[in-house]
Parts: C-alpha cells; sequence; structure tokens
C-alpha cells in the first residue's frame, strides 16, 4: 500500500488518508482480506500523528471498508461487496454526467455520443 500526504493541500491529513485507501480499494489495488500497516507504523512512515491515522481507519471502517481485529490489525472488509460496488457505480454516474456535459458543449448530439460509446466499448472489448 503506498500513500502521501501533502500538508500544504488544504484538505486534512486524516481524509487525504481515507481518500487514499478508499481508491486503492475501489480500484482493486488492495484486496478483500489485505491486512493494513498498523496505525502506529503508517503514523511513523507518514511522519504523522497516530490519532489522525487511527481517524482515518475508523472513518473507513464506518463506512464498511475495512475490520479491525483486536490484536490482528485492519483489514480490507469482503463483507461490504454491495456497498463497494454502490459507490464505483455513483462514481461512475459523475463520470457520465461530466462527459455528457462536456458533449453538450462541443455539440455532439446524443446519438453521437451514443455512438462514440459503442466504438469505444467495442475496441476495450477487443482488448
Amino acid at each position: 500500500m503506498h500513500l502521501s500526504v501533502s500538508l500544504t493541500s488544504g484538505e486534512p491529513i486524516y481524509v487525504q488518508i481515507k481518500e487514499q485507501v478508499k481508491n486503492q480499494i475501489l480500484t482493486g489495488q488492495l484486496q478483500e482480506g489485505e491486512l493494513l500497516p498498523s496505525i502506529r507504523n503508517l503514523a511513523q512512515s507518514l511522519k504523522i500523528s497516530v490519532i489522525t491515522t487511527k481517524r482515518a481507519y475508523d472513518e473507513l471502517e464506518q463506512e464498511g471498508l475495512v475490520t479491525s481485529v483486536s490484536g490482528k490489525g485492519t483489514f480490507v472488509s469482503g463483507s461490504n461487496k454491495e456497498s463497494i460496488r454502490e459507490i464505483k457505480y455513483r462514481a461512475l454516474e459523475d463520470q457520465i454526467r461530466i462527459t455528457i456535459k462536456e458533449s453538450r458543449n462541443i455539440g455532439l448530439t446524443r446519438k453521437d455520443l451514443l455512438n462514440l460509446v459503442t466504438i469505444l466499448y467495442g475496441e476495450e472489448n477487443e482488448s
């Protein structure tokens, strides 16, 4: 697991950690059952407070993306696949909305956009 934090981004560090871990889970870089670094080890490697790291892990656990097992560590949850799928689905919807808006801005019709998607989707399946 690779994480980095920026002290100058304006975004709280715990949010940066949470979003990076969440993204790695959603993209499959972190697999179900995989052990995350301990709170203490992650804090040391990022040179941040243990409290900050704990907050990020706690929020990930509240979202059902990780599970903490006392004495063993924090693991990527496998019981929340439907929630992960829903998160991915919403992200895809957001990307499609942006694409539709950009398509309208350049004068593409709905039919043109659907044709483009059909062509590109077919190319993706050929790879």
